[in-house]
């Protein structure tokens, strides 16, 4: 399918603004069925009406599920950003970031050791033969 530039008409001011054979392209990749109704800088404008500074999620009406539970390790009270699943352990951030540590840690000490590998003598034979540079 070959794309080539088109002039729309803006919602907003009413202006005409190009849609690109290069957005038309991305359009068409990402299945959006509707071009676009607004010109680049209506649309920032509208954007950043919701987005004013200290607007957050909260401020448009939504908030953040928080869910009071019971730590499965240590068992004390705690809130979780999520809602928990029945038969999956629930962590506090304490024992979270305790459980979390050794695996960091063991993940890393892998990755030392392999790159400390024993080399063979097959490989350092080698290289002493390459041609310096």
């Amino acid at each position: 399918m070959e794309f080539v530039d088109r002039l729309l008409t803006c919602a907003d001011c009413g202006g005409e603004f190009i849609f690109t054979a290069g957005e038309q392209l991305f359009f068409f990749d990402k299945q959006f069925k509707n071009d676009p109704k607004r010109c680049k800088p209506c649309k920032s404008k509208r954007a950043g009406a919701s987005l004013r500074p200290g607007a957050g999620p909260a401020a448009a009406g939504l908030s953040r599920t928080e869910t009071r539970t019971h730590c499965s390790e240590c068992g004390i009270e705690t809130t979780v950003p999520f809602k928990p699943t029945q038969g999956r352990p629930v962590l506090c951030r304490q024992c979270f970031q305790s459980k979390r540590a050794p695996a960091v840690a063991a993940a890393t000490a892998e990755l030392v050791a392999a790159d400390r590998a024993p080399v063979s003598s097959e490989l350092i034979a080698a290289a002493a033969q390459a041609p310096q540079a």
